[in-house]
Order: structure tokens, then sequence, then C-alpha cells
């Protein structure tokens, strides 16, 4: 008797827990398929004109200048040495592939932000739109790490460079330890490199940031100008103690290391973000956004070859300083005029780079706290100073960590993941939003399923090529995924049908979007395979806290945004 009722309680229980975690997994589902709707320009018009958006001032010159002068630091003060260590002078194709993959990438980023009203986001909140809710999160992590990692490594050069100032005093002179800023004091074979000045820096900048600071149109020029007159410097006095045979062998490991170095350098052109972002701000952002974007990015790689070619022609590449390779090579050469005026300008450079990626790291942790990703202590406002104090120390801590431990070299090879997943998404987004029901804030049809579908294989076969090619491959299998990359496009070109747009739009919808796509899986596939290992378990991490967390607190209509008022300034 007793027996039969426990299997009679038995057989009651476990249909109950099969219910309950059906019932968990479809509540998991339904939660991550979740997506904001799609504010129409006609209502972004209508808020910016009623005085609560943004003020329309910058014109093409400003905006060619907002990129320069976003991206122009990291990439020539710091990378430079440490790709060029595997690359050799090679190091100069890595930044011209990974510039020709940002000109396309930014022409997709610019017709997004000129569609969606200027609140905090940027590709999560396109994401958010264009998918769903759990694959924003994904690329808000994984953008996220980048953007600690590459605040770490600016942090670390920056302190180098500091240092490199100091001991042109003579009391400073060979007296200042590794472990306070100059490379740092190794442990565990590298692995491990304690630097006390970087998170110093940090905090500084942390606590300059949490009191507010905001930098003008006229600053941002001034500073900019700054660092392409130094620039311009360096590249003409280096180019006379250029010895040709330094670039000979061009290529010492092949061309491998090349693409695994565009990989890393992918980062220093993440000016043509901040472009992108205003486009409410800009006077003509049908015309001046892609002059804008183009315009400071060719800049760019403009500067980077020459520098590239300097600094690997003047020393021997595997001479060069990692943490301040462009002040060492001017140093062995005995241009130490020159090298003073490289540390001030680098310093100065870093110094803004670094804080204004703090500034942006901080306002995205402020949006996934509004909507309900992040616990609301992210999303808090400090009612008297108007920063999002939380999010900001947050921001500092991180970056703090990862300054004070680890070297720039560990941390570069597994930069550049985020930045790559995340563009090829948003390349993804306007393709998905062209869709014509997805343009119409229409339920997602079969159509519309179709052409994700064909995005993934485009994305697939790019990765595929890449690891062909990485591999060494039979060119068979390399020509296979190309093939099935170009009938994925074929797919979306013959199968689908686009919506106009009133604003700027992307040109060649949906070939440019899926070449970048195709370009950003193949460079993804060459990357370090730490930064692979990276990828997966931040994933893991990101999906176990969405199970636990996310899902139940996400709101994906909520109405907070961040409103933006003109300055006393402005006004007058």
């Amino acid at each position: 008797m007793g027996g039969g009722k426990r299997r009679t309680t038995q057989s009651q229980t476990m249909p109950s827990s099969s219910s309950s975690l059906s019932s968990c997994w479809s509540h998991f589902w339904s939660s991550a398929l979740r997506s904001k709707p799609l504010v129409s320009p006609s209502e972004s018009a209508v808020r910016t004109n009623s005085g609560d958006g943004l003020v329309r001032r910058l014109g093409m010159f400003d905006l060619i200048l907002l990129g320069v002068g976003a991206s122009i630091g990291a990439g020539i003060f710091v990378v430079t040495g440490t790709v060029a260590k595997d690359a050799g002078p090679g190091v100069t194709i890595s930044f011209i592939l990974a510039g020709a993959s940002c000109v396309l990438n930014a022409l997709c980023y610019a017709e997004l932000a000129s569609r969606f009203p200027a609140v905090v986001g940027g590709a999560y909140l396109y994401t958010y739109t264009a998918f769903n809710e759990l694959t924003a999160f994904l690329v808000f992590a994984q953008l996220m790490l980048d953007y600690h990692i590459g605040a770490a490594s600016i942090a670390r050069s920056l302190a180098s460079y500091i240092i490199t100032i100091l001991e042109l005093f003579p009391v400073f002179k060979d007296h200042i330890p590794d472990w306070i800023g100059h490379g740092g004091q190794k442990f565990l074979g590298g692995a491990i490199s304690i630097n006390v000045l970087a998170p110093i820096l940090l905090a500084l900048l942390t606590i300059v940031l949490c009191r507010g600071v905001g930098e003008s149109s006229a600053v941002n020029s001034f500073m900019t100008a700054m660092k392409i007159i130094i620039v311009i410097i360096v590249i003409f006095a280096g180019a006379f103690e250029v010895d040709v045979s330094n670039w000979t062998p061009f290529t010492p490991n092949g061309f491998k290391p090349i693409l695994t170095g565009a990989t890393v350098v992918f980062f220093a052109y993440v000016g043509f973000d901040a472009v992108a972002n205003s486009a409410e701000e800009s006077k003509r952002p049908q015309r001046d956004l892609p002059i804008g974007i183009i315009g400071s990015l060719l800049i760019c790689v403009a500067l980077y070859i020459g520098v590239c070619l300097v600094i690997t022609g003047m020393v021997p590449f595997y001479l060069l300083g990692e943490d301040a390779p462009l002040a060492n090579a001017f140093t062995s050469k005995g241009l130490k005029f020159v090298s003073i005026l490289i540390s001030i300008g680098a310093v100065a450079g870093l110094t803004t780079t670094l804080l204004v990626g703090l500034y942006v790291q901080s306002r995205l942790y402020l949006g996934l706290g509004r909507d309900g990703l992040l616990p609301s202590l992210f999303a808090r406002v400090h009612p008297k100073l108007r920063t999002p104090i939380h999010s900001q120390i947050w921001v500092g801590i991180v970056a703090g960590i990862l300054a004070g431990l680890f070297n720039v070299k560990i941390l570069s090879h597994i930069l550049s993941v985020g930045s790559l997943t995340g563009y090829s998404v948003v390349a993804a987004c306007v393709v998905s939003l062209r869709f014509k029901d997805k343009a119409a804030n229409e339920v997602s049809s079969s159509a519309w399923r179709e052409g994700v579908i064909c995005l993934f294989i485009v994305a697939c076969g790019g990765f595929g090529a890449g690891l062909c090619y990485r591999f060494s491959a039979s060119i068979v299998f390399l020509v296979l995924t190309v093939v099935v990359a170009i009938l994925a496009l074929a797919a979306l070109c013959f199968r689908q049908v686009y919506a106009d747009l009133p604003g700027f739009s992307c040109p060649g919808v949906p070939y440019v979007p899926a070449v970048c796509i195709f370009f950003n899986m193949f460079l993804f596939a060459q990357i370090h395979h730490e930064a692979w290992v990276r990828f997966v378990i931040l994933s893991i991490i990101v999906v176990g806290t969405y199970a636990f967390y996310g899902q139940y607190h996400a709101d994906p209509n909520s109405e907070e945004t961040i409103i933006y008022h003109r300055t006393s300034a402005e006004e007058r």
C-alpha cells in the first residue's frame, strides 16, 4: 500500500517537474526573441525639432576632424610596435586591410545612425530592434570587453609615455622601477605584468568623468589638429632616417601574421563610430555623413601607412618596443627632440582617446541598465552632477584591473573579437531592416526568416574561407565556401524586396553589407586562438546571466531615454 502511494506520488511529481522545465524553457525563448519597436524617421524628426534633441551644428569638416580625433592615438602610439613584432614591415598591409573593412562597416553604421533616434545603444540598440534581445545582449558583451581591453592597453601605453618623459630629467633617469609604469614587473612567464601607474591614471580620469566632462567641437578640432601636425612631423623627420634594407623581407613570417595583425589593429579605426553617431548633429547628414566617415578613414589610413613605413624602416621590426614604439625608434637614432615631441603628443592624444572611450562605455552600461538587462544601479544618474556615477566607476574598475595585471601584448591577442562580430551584426541589421515587412514593423514572415538564414550562410562562408586559408586547406574547400556565400548572396538579391529610405542609405544593399560580413568573418578566422576561447567563454557567461537575470527584468518597450539639451554656449 505504502509503496503504491509512493509510486503514485512519484508519477505525479515527474510530469510536474517536466512541465516546470518546459515552462522555463518556453519563457526563456519567448524572452530571448523579444525585440524593440523601430521608431519611424518622422517621429525622430518631431523629437529633434521639439528642442529636446541634438543641435545640428556639425559641418563636413567638423565630422572629418571628429573621426580622425577619435581614431588617431592608440593605433599609432600603441599597436604599431605590437603587431610589427610578428608581421614585420607588413604591418602596413594590416592597417590597409583593416581600414578597407572599416569603410564598408562605416557605411552600414551610418545608415542606422541616421535612422534611429539619438539615444544610447549603438550596435546593441540596432541588434535589439532588427533581431532579438539575447543577440543584442551578446553583441553588447563582446563589444564591451573589446572596449575594456582597449582602454587597458591605452592606459598602459600612456603610463609608459609618461615615464619616458620623466626619464628625460636626470633625477628620474634609471631610477623608476618597471612595476611603476614602464613595461611592468612580469610574473608567470609574462602572463601577469604588474603596472601601478596605469590604474592610477584610469582612476584620475574616472574621477574627472564622474564630475562631468563635455568636449566641444572647437576643443576636439584643436586637439585633433595638434595630433595630426605631430604625426606629420614624425613621418617627415623619420623619413630621413629610413634604412630601406630594414624593409627586406617585407613579410618575414608570411602573409598570415599580416591578416592576424589586421584583426588586432581593427580597433584603431573606431573613430567612424563617433561620426556615425553624430547623424542628428550633422547639418546635412545625407551629404556630410558619408564624406565625414570615408574622409576621416582615408586620412587615418594615410597617416597609419606613413608611420608604419617610417618606424619599420628606421629600426628592424624585431627591435621595436611594444609600449612606446615611436619614441623608442627615434631615441635609438639620437633624435631626442623628436622623441620628446612624440611623447608629448602621445600623452595628449592617448589621454583624450582614453577619456572619450571611458565616457562611451559608461553610457552603454547606462542604456542596458535602463532596458533592465543589467541591474538598475547602472541606470542611476547623480541628481547634481548629472552623470551615471555607478556605471562610470564600474568601467574604471574593470579597465584598471586589466591594465594593472596584464601586458599589452597578451591583451591585444584577444582584442577585436567584439568589433568584428559586432560590426558584422550591424551590417546584417541594415539588410534585415530593409526587408519590406520589417521596415513596416510587421511580424517576421517566412521571407524575412529566409533572408536571415542567407545572411548567416554568408557569415559561415566567410569564416570557413578564413579557416581554409589559415590552415592551408585544399583550394577546393576554399572555393566551395566562397561559392556557398555567393549563392546565399544571390538569394538575398533575387528573393527579397528592399524598402527605400528617406534619409542616408548604405549604397549597394545587400551587396555591400554581405561583403562586409564575409570579410569580417574571414578576419575573425585569423585571430589568435586565445580570442576564440574568450569569445566562447564570454558567450556562455552572457547566456547564463541572461537566463538567471536578464530575461526576468528586461523591458524592450522601456520609455526611458537620454535627452540631450543645448548648452548655454550653444544657445548663445
